[in-house]
């Protein structure tokens, strides 16, 4: 339900416009990396604008994406840090408790766990 309501809501209309956009913009333009001589066509592309656009756009997201990724990074050393701390908890509390060998010179039935006193008939 939530998903087609973002389908429909969002990203309906964000095709429509960057149709329209497209539609628009269709004409050549000439892009240089050379500023210094416009002109050289071995440093120069020419594509329609609405390509560079969405280009523009494209390297905008992925650049957003990795300085948020790298921001969140310490967020995500902290989890990894619990979430170890947490499965070794765990392993301890599941882990068999280890038999204690009865300490020298003790009788049998005065270890720790004769506390009780032994039952009269």
């Amino acid at each position: 339900m939530l998903n087609r309501f973002i389908l429909i809501v969002i990203f309906v209309p964000l095709a429509i416009i960057l149709i329209a956009l497209a539609v628009a913009n269709r004409e050549l333009v000439a892009f240089t990396l050379d500023p210094f001589n416009p002109g050289n066509p071995k440093l120069t592309l020419t594509l329609p604008l609405f390509i560079f656009l969405f280009l523009a756009l494209a390297v905008g997201m992925v650049v957003g994406s990795l300085a948020t990724w790298v921001k969140q990074g310490r967020y995500r050393k902290l989890a990894r840090q619990r979430g170890v701390e947490a499965e070794n908890l765990r392993q301890a509390v599941r882990a068999p408790l280890v038999p204690q060998a009865p300490v020298q010179g003790s009788a049998p039935g005065s270890g720790p766990g004769s506390a009780l006193p032994k039952p009269t008939n």
